[in-house]
Formats: structure tokens, sequence, C-alpha cells
């Protein structure tokens, strides 16, 4: 069948987006592919359309459980029913429907801690897998921004379910990213499809202030002028309850989200942003994938993100729907030592590594305890199985040396005179072929372009209650 009419009898779309029929093509010729598509570009396209060509079923290995949510629900919404997450927080009377009809689905999510689980594998090799595919793929690189340990154990599986194709998607993967991608799926020369990473609509800014306290009051002062939807991004859990309180306190409509928060009320945050019932959400990098909102217009950076990587992965969930979109980095004197500190916390320490090497058989006790923590032992966990003491220590400092590296180029992004959107591109190897005209703030901003309800909120404003009121309820 011809693939257009495919897209637009299965799904409704009248045409491919940039990227994707190319993916599509190689997939379907038996290739595996890694492909590097922006936030927006459809990159969900490139397995659900194969889905309804080759025989089997599709596994999507996810790294978020609020990502897999939304990508099950935004295909029941274009009618698939044979779609299916499994996960840790299923009813068992539920789990237990699942593995009797396993093979019935046309869509199997999963997650990388709950695929490599025994009685999972067990049960996926009682099923024919025709693709594997690797979303948000940046998550295996160790050099990545979000590495997850479990993604590099998507290679052990891969053999047991008779070697299906791989498709890998991310939207941000610098050319050292895409050889450990490549690398970690065992991945015999790949097809690798690069879409230009720059974003016409987007506009890249950035406030320097003398002290951290003018963020909050330039913070509190652009929410009343400009609209949104909006995600602010903090450096801590803590910074994101605290921002969320201070625009409360002046009337606006907002709220947290944070790893550290209970599943359901995380889920509830997500779900009175999607709905429009909040404008703006303060929180850690733990928001944003499965966050599929084409009308964000802002993305405020209130503390420096740690790496080129995540700062274009966030932003990129502005704009997704082509209209302007303003990406916003909010820098203080001193933010480098929380900059530093944000670095090293990403990976286990010294002190962590040689606990869990010396104590593997109690290595839970000593999360529960506090001695090492859950994600450091899932890293140290992973390399304990491949190297000894040493070589894990030497691999944490070359990790170490490179998060440094990442960092520095924020440092730069910050202070840098010329075009922060070249810039951009050339951190990705990149050319930058052409500016659109509200390009970034050292090529000069029309703000105008976000201001669409700051004139009739002055408007309302300079009009009393009783004037209101009246022209509501005429006489």
């Amino acid at each position: 069948m011809e693939l257009e009419k495919l897209l637009y009898t299965t799904y409704g779309f009248n045409s491919f987006r940039p990227g994707q029929r190319e993916v599509i093509e190689e997939v379907l010729k038996g290739n595996n592919v890694i492909a590097l598509l922006p936030t927006g570009m459809g990159k969900s396209m490139c397995y659900q359309l194969p889905a309804h060509l080759l025989p089997g079923s599709v596994l999507i290995v996810s790294p978020l459980l609020s990502l897999m949510q939304d990508q099950v629900a935004q295909l029941k919404k274009m009618g698939e029913k044979s779609v299916v997450a499994i996960n840790s927080f299923l009813k068992p009377e539920d789990k237990e429907k699942i593995w009797s009809s396993l093979g019935q689905y046309r869509f199997i999510f999963i997650s990388p801690e709950m695929l490599v689980q025994p009685f999972v594998k067990k049960q996926l090799q009682r099923i024919s897998i025709s693709l594997l595919v690797a979303d948000e793929a940046h998550c295996i690189s160790q050099w990545g921004f979000d590495f997850r340990p479990d993604y590099l154990r998507i290679a052990e599986i891969i053999p047991l379910l008779n070697n299906p194709q791989v498709l890998a998607l991310t939207a941000t993967a610098t050319s050292k990213v895409t050889n450990e991608i490549k690398k970690y799926l065992n991945m015999q020369d790949p097809f690798i499809y690069t879409h230009p990473m720059d974003r016409k609509n987007l506009v890249y800014d950035v406030k320097r202030f003398e002290e951290p306290r003018q963020k909050v009051e330039w913070l509190k002062e652009f929410v009343d002028h400009f609209e949104g939807p909006g995600i602010i991004y903090a450096g801590t859990r803590n910074k994101a309850q605290q921002l969320a309180a201070e625009l409360t306190a002046c009337g606006v409509s907002a709220s947290f989200y944070h790893g550290g928060m209970e599943h359901q009320d995380r889920i509830f945050v997500q779900q009175q942003f999607q709905n429009g019932e909040l404008e703006w959400v303060c929180s850690t990098n733990a928001f944003g994938m499965g966050v599929h909102i084409p009308n964000i217009r802002h993305v405020i950076h209130f503390q420096l993100p740690t790496s080129i990587e995540g700062y274009v992965q966030e932003v990129g969930r502005a704009g997704r729907d082509g209209k302007p979109a303003l990406a916003s980095l909010l820098y203080a004197n001193g933010d480098e030592g929380l900059l530093q500190s944000l670095v090293m916390d990403e990976l286990p320490t010294k002190r962590e590594i040689e606990t869990v090497y010396a104590n593997h058989e109690d290595a839970i006790r000593l999360v529960e305890q506090g001695i090492v923590r859950e994600t450091a032992l899932r890293v140290i966990t992973y390399w304990q199985s491949q190297l000894p003491l040493e070589g894990t220590l030497r691999q944490m400092e070359e990790l170490q040396n490179e998060k440094i590296k990442q960092a520095e180029k924020i440092r730069k992004l910050v202070n840098i005179q010329g075009c922060i959107r070249q810039y951009i591109s050339e951190c990705f190897e990149q050319q930058l072929l052409e500016k659109p005209a509200n390009c970034c703030v050292n090529d000069g901003i029309e703000y105008s372009a976000f201001q669409k309800r700051a004139a009739q909120k002055r408007k309302e404003s300079s009009t009393s209650w009783k004037d209101r009121l009246n022209a509501l309820l005429p006489s």
C-alpha cells in the first residue's frame, strides 16, 4: 500500500513531516535505524505506521511512566485499540489479562527496568516481536544528560527476542552520543537520519542579574505581562516548590512538579496543565517527556541547565504548534556554584562506589539507610557487572570530566556575544544556514510577539470593577 494512503486511512494525516518518510522506509526495508528528529517532529509515527505493515508486535522501551501513558492515550485517541503499557502500577488481575493475550497487542510499551525482569523476559520470548524501539535513546548514552543505566541492558534482551529490528529515537544527540547508542544497542551499520535540530519559531533570550532575588522579581513581572502556558525549570525540588508558591501568592495559576512527589500527584499536575487548568508549571527536569501540549509559549530556565543537550531538549517543548515561543535563560552572579554541584550530584561518589562494592549483598539496605542514593546504586550496579572497582572508579572519573565540559558549554552560552542560535547548532556539529527575523537576544528580540494578552490585561486593570460589571449587566 502507498505510504501516504496508509497514513491517511490509519491516522488521518495527509502528508509526512520532514524525516518521517525517510525513517519509515528504512524500517520497512528491514534496517536498523537511529533517527534524530527535533521535539515536535513526530518521532512516534516512525514506529506507529510500520507497525501496521510488520508482522508481530512492536516493543517500545520508554523511560518514564508519564511518557508511556501519554503515548498510549494518543494512540487510543487515534482509534488504536491493540496497545498496552506494562508497568509496576498495574493491578494483579490486569497483569494476568495482559500476559494471557500479550501476542495480540500491536504496541507494547515498557520501561527498561521492567524489561530486564526475568519473568517479563520470559513472557516476551513467547511472542513475535518484529521491531524494538528505544524511545528517548539519548538515555542509553553514558555521556548523555539523562543517562539511565538499565537502557544499557536492552542489548542483552535483543537476542532473547530473536533479534528484532531496532529503531532508536531521540530529539538531541551529538556524534558522541549517537556512537554510544550504536555501540550499546549492538547496531551493525545502522541507517542514521539526522534532521537539522534548529527550530525557527523558538527565540532565545538570556537575562542577567546581580543577585538571585532579582530573578524572582523579574519572573513575577514576566508572568503578569506574558501569556502562558509555560514551564519554569528550577535546578532543585525545593526551588521548584518555592517558585510555585511565589507565583501562586501573586494570583498566578501555577503548581510545582518533581520526582519526589507521589506518582498520583505528578499525574494530577500534568493533567491539569494539559487541560489548561494550570498556566505555569515550576519543575525540575523530571517534567517534560510525554507532555504533548502544542501551544506552550514559554520555557524559562530559572537556574542554569547542566548541559546543552538537556537545555535544547527542554526548550524544544515550547512552540510545537509552529507559532513563536520564547526560551528565557536566567543568570545571576554565583549561579556557577549551583551548576557545579548539580553536575557532580548526577554521578555516584567515590564513597558510594566503594561502599556498594564492599557490601554488594546488602546494596538495597544501603539505600534504605540513606548511605547510597537509589539513582547512584543503579549506575554502580551496572558497572559492577562489567568492571572491577578500579575500572568503575576510572569510568566515573571520565564521566565527571565530560560533565564538566558540558557545563562549560552552558557557561559559554550565558556569556556569548554572538548569535545564540548559531552557537547551539555548532554544539551539535550542525551548520546554521539561515536565521529567522526574531532570533535571539544578541540579534534583537521582538517581544511583542509574546504579549498578545498584555494590552487586554492593562485595559481591564485600568477599568473599575463597577464599569466592568455595568458592561456585563447593562440596565
